[in-house]
Formats: structure tokens, sequence, C-alpha cells
């Protein structure tokens, strides 16, 4: 069944309108190299041909797999959330980079519950043109808050957190540090935090590439969680290219 909000092959068709600068260009190389199959000629022609052919099958491997992740995995159907606890009445933080297509799951995920949105998208600090791209595209969640990773609300302590594929846009490793650690001293006693990324990795390697750099590596991962102050619990594969940690703040002080 397909999640309440998402349409079929939804994952894989804003991966190309996201980052359509990088499929064009890649569609347009094959016809450049024909333009100059009768000027470039021996070892270089060869060459370019066979550069072409990795770049366009790289690119292939990439939306099938993406395909495969975002549309077929039952990633977005969330049936990883069942257990994670959440009562009636409980407040839940979804937090998102700019571009938001998990909160009406959620809210579908937990109905009983109190659904906070948040976007700490900072246009000056995280300059991924495809995070544009998607906002002009796709509204926010009705009620989000515009946030920072430095100022998130007080006393308003939520008993679970979602992090899901946002972290990774904050490029700068204190940023990301000081943001999991503003995190920890705002959930409630007893609450986690979910974190769902891909890694940089092998599997993520061969599906993607160079677009591997983009990811961090599970070490980077607990290195960022222990600088904040924040203890690693259940890490999980929700498919062989995505990663769900779950972390708790116990002992985080400011």
């Amino acid at each position: 069944m397909v999640s309440p909000s998402r349409k079929p092959f939804q994952g894989v068709i804003n991966i190309i309108l996201f980052n359509w600068p990088f499929y064009a260009a890649v569609l347009v190389l094959p016809v450049a190299v024909l333009c100059l199959r009768g000027i470039v000629t021996g070892n270089t022609a060869t060459l370019m041909v066979l550069l072409t052919a990795a770049t366009l099958l790289a690119a292939f491997v990439s939306l099938v797999v993406s395909c495969y992740v975002y549309d077929l995995s039952g990633l977005y159907r969330f049936r990883w959330m069942a257990g994670l606890p959440a009562r009636a009445g409980d407040r839940i933080w979804n937090i998102n980079a700019g571009f938001d297509e998990t909160s009406v799951i959620i809210r579908h995920q937990f109905p009983g519950a109190e659904l906070q949105v948040f976007d700490f998208y900072d246009p000056a600090r995280h300059t991924e043109p495809s995070i544009r791209r998607a906002r002009k595209k796709y509204p926010p969640y009705p009620g989000t808050i515009a946030c920072n990773t430095t100022n998130l609300p007080e006393g308003n302590r939520p008993s679970l957190v979602f992090l899901i594929f946002a972290a990774h846009e904050i490029r700068d490793r204190d940023e990301r540090i000081g943001f999991l650690r503003t995190l920890g001293r705002a959930i409630a006693p007893g609450g986690r935090i979910v974190l769902v990324e891909h890694q940089r990795d092998l599997p993520n390697f061969l599906a993607y590439t160079i677009g591997f750099f983009h990811f961090y590596s599970r070490a980077e991962w607990q290195r960022c969680f222990r600088a904040a102050g924040l203890r690693s619990g259940q890490v999980s594969h929700l498919n062989p290219f995505v990663t769900k940690f779950e972390l708790y703040a116990d002992g985080v002080t400011s």
C-alpha cells in the first residue's frame, strides 16, 4: 500500500526534478561525443566513449537504486515506526532541512499525538541547489515553524524527535554536533531521537559513486553523537542503503 501522501514513483521523479541540470548534462554528453567523433580519434576517442558509457551507467544505476529505496522498498510506509513509543497526547517533533515529505505520514501514523514540524533550512549555510528547487515545488506542512540549528523552543519538550534525511544537510561538523546537543537538551526524560540517513559505505558507493560523499559514515555519526552527549541505542537498516539510529539524551547538560 502506498503512503497516504505519496504518489507512485514520487521518490525517483523528485530526484530527477530536483537534480535536473545533472541529468540534462548526462543526456547531452553522448550527443557531444557524437559531434566530436570526426574530430577526435584514436585513444582519446576511445577514452571519451568509455567515460560517457560509465557516466550513463552510473546515472542509470543511481536512479534504479533510488526508485527501490524511496518507492519500492516500503521505507515510506513507515512500518518501522510501529515499535516507537508515542501515546495519545505525547508531543512529536519532525525536523526537516527545507523539504518535508514525511510530516503528513507521521500525522497518519500517530493520530493521537501532538505533531510539531520545524524547518531549519538556512540558504546562507545549507547551499544545496536541489533543496531550493524542492522548496519551490512543495509547500511546507501547515504550521511549520522556521528555526535554526542553535535555536529550538524551550519548555515544549517532545518525547519523540524525527530527523529523516535532514541532518546530513548540516555540512559543518561543529554545527551538526551543536544541533544534536540542542536536541538532547530539548527532549523529555526518556524520549528519543530517531535519525534516518544514507551512509558513506560500500552499498551507497556502488549505488551513487562519488555522490556517496554527500553522506557521512557510521563512524562519523557515532563521533557526532558522542560529542553531543547522546547515547546511541538501536541501529538498524531499513533497507540496504538507509540506516536508522535511535538516540537518547541521558545525562545531556547545557
